[in-house]
């Protein structure tokens, strides 16, 4: 199965408008108050739509799996990127390496879900690589040496591509924006307790009280649950090769909010990132036919086989010949 083309734009916008917005966000606070109010009134807002929708939260296991998604998707991998930019490494770094969630998500996928991995899966993920690399080239050969930093901002890969096969191996039944509004909701707790243990500070209380209410709506309520609809409905390995093209659409999107000119690498990443799509929608809709036929063929050999012999009957020609 696809991802529909109207879903697909949507989650890369809106994921890409997500780091302008929050390379706006730092500037007005520190980053675990600010992820401990994004994450608070946006599992305020989605808890509130799924009530009005009368959606059942999950219980028992199924809570449990919905918060273990929610760690590694949510408070791991934005906590330690966030972490990692208060550290001092580069926005492009951060989306560099999160941009490489097809990779480490393919990587787990395979071994802990079966996903077989093709040909053109392999093409996809070596042009989605290329795709996030020209993209941030020329920005990579400006920054300094890599920290502990950096490690963080692994470690927040890590969370994602862990959360994302987690979410499609133990919660794809449940709701999207029900297990959205779950996450959302314990991701909050790590991040109010190492809010309360590193100093914070709010330089820029104008900016926050409009960015703070943005990043609910557009990042945490819709793009999250859009995301946890798309693995779903395609698994984890497939949804992640959105993020070939998403580095390109924020460099757009920092040239338009944050006047940042984007260069040439950026719109060959963009090229790139959608060729690493298109390999992957065309190898998803041609790996689902012969399975199909070849399992059809051996049901029916099978059949064939199991079948009692049939018994001959006179031919026509028979029944109109002379005595």
């Amino acid at each position: 199965m696809r991802i529909p083309l109207g879903l697909a734009a949507a989650i890369v916008v809106l994921w890409a408008f997500g780091y302008p917005l929050g390379a706006l966000g730092l500037t007005a606070m520190s980053p675990m108050l600010l992820l401990t109010f994004r994450f608070a009134l946006s599992a305020a807002v989605v808890g509130a739509i799924v009530v009005a929708r009368r959606v059942a939260l999950p219980r028992g296991r199924d809570l449990a799996h919905v918060c273990v998604a929610g760690l590694l998707a949510q408070a791991v991998q934005f906590g330690a990127v966030y972490l990692g930019l208060q550290m001092g490494v580069p926005s492009v770094i951060a989306a560099l390496v999160i941009a490489l969630n097809p990779v480490a998500t393919t990587m787990l996928a395979r071994p802990l879900l079966g996903v077989r991995l093709t040909r053109r899966s392999v093409v996809a993920i070596g042009l989605g690589v290329l795709a996030v690399v020209a993209a941030c080239a020329q920005r990579l050969a400006q920054v300094g040496p890599l920290d502990a930093g950096v490690a963080l901002t692994l470690l927040g890969l890590l969370g994602l591509a862990v959360g994302g096969v987690y979410q499609q191996r133990f919660c794809s039944h449940i709701d999207a924006m029900a297990s959205n509004a779950v996450q959302l909701g314990i991701a909050t707790v790590p991040t109010a307790v190492m809010a309360l243990a590193i100093p914070q500070s709010v330089t820029d209380p104008v900016r926050a009280a409009w960015v703070i209410p943005l990043m609910v709506l557009f990042s945490s309520a819709l793009c999250t649950t859009l995301y946890l609809r798309a693995v779903t409905m395609v698994g984890a390995a497939s949804a992640s090769m959105l993020f070939t093209v998403i580095p390109s659409v924020s460099a757009l999107l920092s040239w338009v909010m944050l006047g940042q000119r984007p260069d040439v690498g950026v719109y060959a990443g963009l090229a790139l990132g959608a060729s690493a799509l298109l390999v992957a929608r065309r190898g998803a809709g041609a790996a689902r036919v012969p399975v199909r036929t070849t399992v059809a063929r051996r049901l029916s050999v099978r059949a064939e086989r199991s079948a009692p012999p049939r018994p001959r009957t006179p031919t026509a020609a028979a029944n109109r010949a002379d005595p």
